[in-house]
């Protein structure tokens, strides 16, 4: 059996903050990340600061926002790509086991309520848990010790190249994800499910 390390946003999840972030703050999204703290972002990522603190230094000028109210969009908003529940079933019937190498805040619950994600894998490596944000090799060798294993046995998915890249260089196989079918075929070749 492998152990499967899953990126979550635009591998498993849709990407709110493309579309629907932007629309809810009434900007597009080049003004959008010319506006926002970059830092402020990285810190919540990282759990060292809380919703509140983000929601005060997410605008670079400090102005007042909805903070709520972008959470209550956000729990609309996401869904699983297509293709990929019933993907993860089927990795989960075969008998792998699957964690999140995640980049996330604090809403990773707010995920997990909404699709309940935890059906199918754990959670314990979000960056909002580990402090540690990928591509750092921190964030891969971290969970392959926690998880009393080699970078070798771990098969690492992920839909940006230089989160893949990363993941080999510390020794772990990698899969750029594109669509949950490719991914499928990715992992037959690989023996982890039948051949389609």
């Amino acid at each position: 059996m492998a152990v499967l390390l899953l990126d979550v946003m635009s591998t498993l999840v849709h990407e709110p903050f493309l579309h629907e972030v932007p629309a809810f703050l009434g900007r597009d999204l080049r003004e959008l990340r010319r506006e926002l703290s970059i830092d402020a972002w990285v810190d919540f990522e990282c759990g060292r600061i809380d919703e509140a603190t983000f929601a005060a230094r997410f605008f670079r000028d400090g102005r007042a926002w909805d903070y709520d109210g972008l959470v209550t969009m956000l729990r609309g908003a996401y869904r699983y790509l297509d293709g990929i529940e019933p993907l993860l079933a089927e990795l989960r019937a075969a008998g792998h086991a699957m964690h999140a190498l995640s980049n996330y805040p604090v809403w990773y619950r707010i995920i997990d309520e909404v699709l309940d994600l935890s059906r199918f894998l754990s959670w314990q490596f979000v960056s909002c848990l580990t402090g540690v944000r990928k591509p750092d090799a921190a964030a891969y060798l971290g969970a392959a010790s926690a998880l009393d294993v080699a970078p070798a046995a771990c098969v690492f998915v992920d839909d940006r190249d230089d989160n893949c890249a990363a993941a080999r260089a510390v020794g772990m196989d990698a899969i750029r994800f594109e669509s949950a079918a490719a991914l499928r075929g990715s992992l037959a070749q690989r023996n982890l499910l039948p051949q389609a």
